[in-house]
């Protein structure tokens, strides 16, 4: 079975800097799936306080995410990368699962 998801060194060192800029400490990272966007299924990130009963605790190069259980069957095997652009930055999610994405990439169907 292919690992649940994988951080390149450029989401670590972003997850690592978000860590450090909050206020308050945080355990980890938390990615959830939710139904939203044109596709139909979107990502979203959020602090991690502790961790929720039934998430799956992936600790990888030094920091921890955590993965909301109803999201764990949209994203085995995706690697989460950091990119930085001239006009833009975020998180990328490349996903082998998914079907297609919206044409501005916010949203996705499997």
């Amino acid at each position: 079975m292919p690992a649940m998801i994988s951080l390149t060194d450029n989401a670590v060192d972003r997850i690592n800097a978000l860590m450090t800029k909050r206020d308050e400490p945080a355990a980890g990272l938390r990615i959830s799936v939710r139904t939203a966007g044109c596709s139909g299924l979107s990502y979203t990130l959020e602090y991690a306080d502790t961790p929720e009963e039934f998430d799956e605790i992936i600790e990888e190069k030094g920091v921890k995410v955590f993965i909301d259980p109803k999201a764990t069957m949209f994203i085995v095997g995706t690697e989460m990368d950091f990119v930085e652009e001239k006009l833009q930055s975020g998180f990328v999610f490349t996903n082998p699962n998914e079907k297609g994405k919206c044409g501005c990439g916010e949203s996705f169907h499997v």
